[in-house]
């Protein structure tokens, strides 16, 4: 597929698509043009040719790249974490906590999403490197970073989609680069002049007490942008937050629901996927619309992160 140019969100900070499973506006990199150039999301390793290109036409180079952050480890967000170091060679990655030691050995990692994806891993993440520890960067909760003389990126621990999750608060912009933590933004709606922003509630770590602290945290710094994993920007915070707020008690309710009845991650995703539907075809959009392509998908991997949640509950 032939990539796009970089979409530019504001001044100093572009989108390169990653056409991640070969979907456009599915997962992006963010380019931030500062003194010490920075790059929050790799996306998986099909994803790097992208980045590069994306680099290019800004008329950067890999070797001017400093900083590859990533919101936390899932593959689809730093798998090409390792393919890309090799690339930049003064660059460093920077990670939670806790992301650490699966960066430096991603087995782990790689087995989870392999007993999901199954035999399409290869084609979507393969190959997935380990990055050395001394190119590894560990950022906690309050921990900040300076990319320039005018801009000092600071970290949140937001836990919700993943206990490995930071949010990285960019203070030029009063901007956040959010990963999965406060969901999903289907850019497919833009042409219809529609915003839909569900929650990403994959396995196998997520909580909806932490993803509303989450969410509750960032609607308290009164953002103006949001710059998410998934994909694009918005500049409607509040509401977008407040939204996928509503759906992530929807999600929970509609679980709660299937695991009373004694039914399965299926069910329950086709439920997820007849509310989203219903809801969408009150905003008059029709059924063969190409957003279904990925809330189908969505959904499906949403519903196995909650029936887990459940499923933990009761031991």
């Amino acid at each position: 597929m032939i990539g796009r140019l970089p979409i530019q969100l504001t001044d100093r900070i572009h989108l390169i698509d990653g056409f991640d499973m070969g979907i456009p506006s599915r997962t992006g990199t963010y380019v931030i043009d500062e003194e010490e150039l920075t790059i929050v999301e790799t996306g998986p390793s099909p994803s790097i040719k992208y980045i590069k290109k994306g680099l290019e036409a800004l008329g950067h180079t890999l070797n001017e790249v400093k900083y590859i952050i990533v919101t936390h480890i899932h593959l689809d967000h730093a798998g090409g974490a390792g393919v890309l170091l090799k690339l930049c060679p003064h660059a460093k990655v920077v990670v939670h906590p806790r992301g650490k030691r699966h960066l430096m050995d991603p087995l782990r990692l790689t087995g989870a999403a392999r007993a999901i994806y199954g035999e399409s891993f290869s084609e979507f993440f393969d190959p997935v490197e380990a990055v050395p520890e001394d190119k590894l960067i560990v950022k906690g909760d309050g921990d900040t970073l300076s990319i320039g003389s005018s801009c000092t990126l600071q970290f949140l621990d937001t836990p919700g989609h993943a206990r490995h999750h930071l949010s990285i608060y960019d203070p030029v912009s009063n901007g956040m680069f959010t990963g999965d933590t406060v969901g999903v933004r289907y850019d497919q709606l833009d042409s219809l002049g529609l915003d839909l922003f569900l929650p990403s509630t994959s396995p196998n770590h997520f909580d909806p007490d932490a993803m509303h602290e989450s969410i509750n945290r960032m609607l308290d710094m009164n953002l103006d942008f949001i710059f998410y994993g998934h994909f694009g920007m918005t500049m409607k915070t509040t509401a977008a937050l407040h939204q996928v707020s509503e759906w992530l008690d929807i999600f929970v309710a509609e679980g709660e629901r299937v695991i009373a009845e004694g039914k399965g991650y299926d069910v329950l995703a086709q439920r997820l996927l007849n509310r989203v539907r219903e809801h969408l075809r009150s905003l008059h959009v029709p059924d063969d619309h190409q957003v279904y392509i990925l809330i189908n998908l969505d959904m499906q991997i949403s519903s196995l992160g909650i029936i887990d949640y459940f499923q933990k509950l009761k031991h």
